[in-house]
């Protein structure tokens, strides 16, 4: 599903929540943890070259983004406080992490489960094979 032409109306950064809001045309309002996207990033950190080399994140529970540059009239740059900021999110990926948040947060959940990972950095996961 391409949706290039759907941006938002308005974005808001709220700090203390560590979520970023957006309203897009026809009134839909989408708040997204900032962890939520800093997990689904599209850089090629995250995601990698291809299908099969992208790198789970943890321990992103408490991360919070600093700065919201626009790049051109197609994306948005995001600036973690973990230094990641090489993500650029294109109108149509913004939108599909609004619009499948609750099928992707879910998967990413279960990614980390499966591999003994945390969301919280403070916190080592041990798993011991019966």
């Amino acid at each position: 599903m391409s949706t290039p032409d759907i941006r938002p109306d308005r974005i808001a950064l709220h700090k203390r929540s560590r979520t970023l809001e957006l309203e897009y045309p026809g009134s839909e309002v989408y708040t997204l943890p900032c962890e939520y996207l800093r997990v689904y990033s599209p850089s090629a950190e995250v995601r990698g070259h291809g299908p099969g080399q992208e790198t789970l994140q943890s321990g992103k529970l408490k991360v919070g983004i600093t700065a919201i540059k626009p790049v051109g009239h197609y994306a948005l740059q995001l600036v973690f406080d973990d230094g990641h900021d090489t993500g650029l999110y294109a109108w149509d990926y913004l939108y599909q992490l609004c619009t499948r948040q609750q099928e992707w947060w879910q998967d990413y959940l279960d990614r980390l489960a499966r591999a003994g990972l945390s969301r919280d950095p403070e916190v080592q996961v041990i798993q011991f094979q019966p």
